[in-house]
């Protein structure tokens, strides 16, 4: 183990590949001679999320594609609206749901997969930020003499000890490695004590305290350090200008997640509601984005610098994103998008041996038919009105007569395949 590399399932991977992005920026900017771990962030943060680029217009597709839908899946909604306790009615509503979706080429499950690909990555992107010097060799070297040092001198194991638990780090066994963490987040009267401690190691202290601060050290900022730990101390010494320092970062980053949110629900009002449930959840959703930006200052005043930095820039590069993306989707002949994802729907469907004219047929008529009631009242008195007249033996003969031929070549009962067979012969027989 690498010094305390995530070991997690699937986000100890990830944090792992992107370690290997953020040390390769980092090893490009030494060789301009810019050894900025803060630039690091930012360009590290828009490398990650240009790489998300396809997922972000993926997901907007689908949201488009949804409002399209909308209409359709509502009416169906509104149809069994009543018959929520009906299992056969419940499946029913599944099904003519299912065949909206089939008709329109969408996985209902479509939006959910790019949030459940997106999740371990942003998980292990946090680690990678949050323990720079296990992911970023150049950083990790910068502490290696002190650390090598420390293992070697007595009392460096309490003192060190001590130290992490003042700055909530995990410290149970001294190694070279979590040395090295411990060291990554000292703050400046941190290096002072040490240097009291050990004066035998002057020297080599006040050269890493050099080389770390030269790294770590953005805008003034200590990114290792707590914007509520740098107010405290700014507070203290009397310094208004590291007071505002402090408090820049939480409010720019309330101010950047508001403007995302913004944003992101400006795309998403577009949507048609049905009331009840969907007003319901339209309501959350409001709610989430007057307390999300809220959050996020109070998340960055108590955390390190560093992922204050990557949140303001991860907001900005997000909401540039959704601008583009939104300019991009509006541009699109979204009916062409639909043309294409029946035609695949279309092959999937004859792969299957089910007829898609049939499906897409069911689709457009249950909707119509919810749309218009009084249509398909006056369809099934006339249907009455036609078999009044018979006798009950002529009426028994009829139904044998219908199942039989709507059994005639059917597919396995109470397969979507079924279904579309029984529209298909009732079109031939009524049209016969």
């Amino acid at each position: 183990m690498l010094l305390t590399k995530s070991t997690t399932f699937i986000i100890g991977p990830v944090a792992t590949l992107l370690g290997y992005i953020m040390n390769g920026i980092f090893w490009v900017q030494s060789q301009i001679g810019i050894e900025s771990i803060g630039l690091c962030i930012i360009l590290f943060t828009i490398v990650i999320y240009m790489l998300l680029m396809p997922l972000t217009i993926k997901q907007q597709k689908f949201s488009k594609l949804q409002s399209k839908m909308n209409p359709e899946l509502q009416a169906i909604q509104k149809k069994y609206k009543d018959k929520r306790q009906d299992q056969a009615a419940m499946m029913k509503m599944n099904e003519e749901t299912q065949a909206v979706y089939q008709k329109y080429g969408v996985n209902p499950m479509g939006s959910c997969l790019q949030l459940i690909i997106q999740m371990p990555i942003l998980f292990a992107l946090y680690r990678v930020i949050w323990n720079i010097p296990a992911y970023v060799g150049t950083v990790k070297n910068a502490f290696l003499p002190l650390a090598q040092a420390l293992m070697n001198v007595s009392g460096a194991q309490d003192f060190m000890a001590e130290i992490a638990s003042k700055n909530a780090v995990s410290f149970k066994e001294m190694t070279e490695l979590t040395l090295i963490d411990v060291l990554y987040k000292f703050k400046p009267e941190n290096w002072s004590a040490l240097l009291k401690q050990f004066p035998d190691l002057s020297s080599l202290i006040t050269s890493t305290q050099g080389d770390v601060d030269r790294m770590n050290y953005f805008l003034g900022l200590n990114i290792a350090d707590s914007p509520a730990s740098i107010f405290q101390t700014a507070i203290a010494a009397g310094s208004v200008l590291m007071i505002i320092a402090a408090l820049l970062v939480p409010v720019l980053s309330a101010l950047t997640q508001w403007l995302n949110t913004k944003l992101m629900s400006t795309q998403n009002d577009t949507q048609p509601t049905s009331g009840g449930a969907a007003d319901t959840m339209a309501a959350t959703m409001k709610s989430m984005n007057v307390m999300m930006p809220i959050m996020s200052a109070v998340f960055c005043f108590t955390l390190p610098v560093g992922m204050g930095i990557y949140w303001i820039i991860g907001a900005v590069v997000r909401s540039i994103q959704q601008l583009v993306v939104n300019k991009h989707i509006d541009k699109m002949d979204i009916d062409e998008v639909i043309k294409k994802n029946e035609e695949k729907q279309k092959k999937k469907l004859i792969k299957a041996g089910i007829d898609p004219n049939t499906v897409n047929k069911n689709a457009t008529m249950n909707t119509r038919n919810v749309a218009a009631p009084s249509q398909k009242t006056s369809m099934a008195s006339r249907a009455n009105a036609n078999t009044n007249h018979l006798s009950q033996e002529e009426k028994d003969e009829a139904v044998k007569k219908s199942t039989e031929y709507y059994n005639k070549n059917n597919a396995k009962p109470g397969s979507l395949a079924s279904k579309a067979n029984m529209v298909k012969q009732y079109n031939e027989k009524n049209n016969s």
